[in-house]
């Protein structure tokens, strides 16, 4: 048996392959007691929701806590796996019997919920990012403002923010302090030249996979791993596509910043350079190389670690 389930905000639409049994319950207390209940009867091989916008949180909780096999997966690749299928209506229930679909041909592997204490970091670190994009907006805006009303209205907000993010970078530095083992990982990722606390803490926050993967398997979930395009004779340009766009985009600042300190990134782009790719191509293999060397750090400490407690 697979489980489908589309969430919405107030509704789930529930539909199980085979046998095609389907209900919509609500998003509550009530609705999720009855959810569980119900696939604990049916004892599913795996349950599939949509990644929601957060939404899809509390149901994977609640489904998790009660020992069902559930994961949440990319909305992007259901909606291609509908289109390939020639499923091209859309609705509720339709999406629901979509996933379930999904869930039984591709199986995505079930992935461990994050805690408590990571999912507060999480939060932080990406309500830091929200608070430093408003702050570069607003800027934009005051720059083509010649109001002096509205500039002084543009300030107020800039000032209100800036104390916000002050605020929210200390509760980073103290959540991250206030645990041994994230402390230790910062320490180790801002040994590395180039890579900055807010790099580091993005990565633990939103790559808790770092040094657990191979050197591939980690760049393509980041999304650094070129796709290569070849039929026959035909050869096209190899692009990179999809992964955590959080991770990739202070990866990205973090090698700009290597490029000019820190002497393994910045031969290895002289060394590209020289042979003959473009600037971007080259960029795009140097953040591969810093996360390939991140990723060792990591991976070596806990294998220590581990002897060490062996």
């Amino acid at each position: 048996m697979y489980v489908g389930i589309d969430v919405s905000k107030d509704r789930l639409d529930v539909r199980i392959r085979p046998g095609g049994e389907r209900c919509a319950l609500s998003r509550d207390e009530a609705g999720l007691a009855d959810l569980v209940k119900r696939l604990q009867a049916v004892k599913p091989e795996l349950v599939v929701l949509e990644a929601t916008g957060g939404y899809e949180q509390v149901v994977l909780a609640a489904l998790v806590s009660a020992g069902l096999p559930a994961v949440a997966v990319n909305p992007q690749q259901v909606r291609h796996f509908a289109r390939a299928i020639g499923q091209r209506a859309k609705s509720d229930p339709i999406d629901a019997e979509v996933i379930a679909h999904f869930g039984e041909a591709v199986r995505p592997e079930l992935r461990p919920l994050p805690d408590e204490a990571t999912r507060m970091l999480s939060e932080l670190v990406a309500r830091r990012r929200q608070i430093v994009e408003m702050m570069a907006a607003e800027r934009m805006r005051r720059q083509q403002i010649s109001s002096q009303r509205i500039t002084r209205g543009i300030e107020r907000h800039l000032a209100a923010l800036q104390k916000e993010l002050s605020e929210i970078e200390r509760d980073l530095d103290e959540t991250i302090r206030g645990t041994p083992a994230w402390r230790e990982t910062e320490e180790l990722l801002t040994g590395e030249r180039g890579v900055g606390p807010i790099v580091a803490r993005t990565m633990i926050a939103d790559l808790p996979e770092l040094g657990d993967l191979s050197r591939r398997r980690i760049s393509a979930l980041v999304g650094v791993a070129p796709y290569v395009r070849r039929s026959g004779k035909w050869q096209g340009q190899s692009h990179i596509a999809g992964g955590r766009a959080s991770v990739r985009s202070v990866l990205y600042m973090a090698t700009i910043t290597a490029l000019r300190c820190n002497p393994k990134i910045k031969a290895f782009y002289e060394r590209l350079l020289a042979a003959g790719k473009i600037k971007k191509v080259a960029i795009v293999a140097c953040m591969r190389k810093l996360l390939v060397i991140l990723n060792a750090i990591v991976r070596d400490a806990k294998h220590r670690e581990a002897l060490a407690n062996a």
